[in-house]
């Protein structure tokens, strides 16, 4: 497995043009296609970029021999929400590849305890916080077991 940002960027190109077929536009066609579009907009997900206007930057940079038009912020946006559909059926289709999508298993994000603190008495008894003074308000920890507890009954 290679760590290559470009062969990655081909793949989902290739897999989007293939599968997302719908043309959106009526005229001439569009300096960038919705497949372009839609793989930069993955990509920005998957690469971690918050900021619109660095991934702008960063495509201009790094990824212009690849995709010689990218629109500046204000089109970009304007093609992005138009184009909202899309990037949700490449999303499911991305998802719908992988090994997860039917597995009978769930992944779940849960409330981190810390360490010795998930078996506290559901009742909050005993809980000290610095110096001694019992924690019982919504945000401490003991409220934070009870709520672990309510949601596994089980245990």
């Amino acid at each position: 497995m290679t760590n290559d940002l470009d062969a990655l960027l081909t793949a989902l190109y290739v897999k989007f043009d293939d599968e997302i077929t719908d043309t959106r536009w009526l005229g001439r066609p569009p300096r960038l296609t919705d497949s372009e579009l839609v793989c930069l907009a993955v990509a920005q997900a998957m690469l971690g970029f918050t900021s619109e206007s660095r991934w702008l930057r960063f495509v201009h940079s790094r990824l212009g021999a690849m995709f010689p038009f990218v629109p500046k912020q204000p089109g970009w946006n304007k093609r992005l929400w138009a184009a909202l559909p899309l990037v949700k059926r490449a999303i499911r289709l991305l998802a719908t590849d992988t090994d997860f999508w039917f597995d009978n298993h769930w992944i779940i994000d849960s409330t981190p305890v810390e360490c010795g603190h998930s078996d506290a008495p559901a009742d909050g008894a005993g809980s000290q916080g610095q110096q001694g003074v019992p924690e019982r308000g919504p945000g401490s920890r003991a409220a934070w077991s009870r709520g672990l507890r309510g949601q596994c009954p089980g245990r």
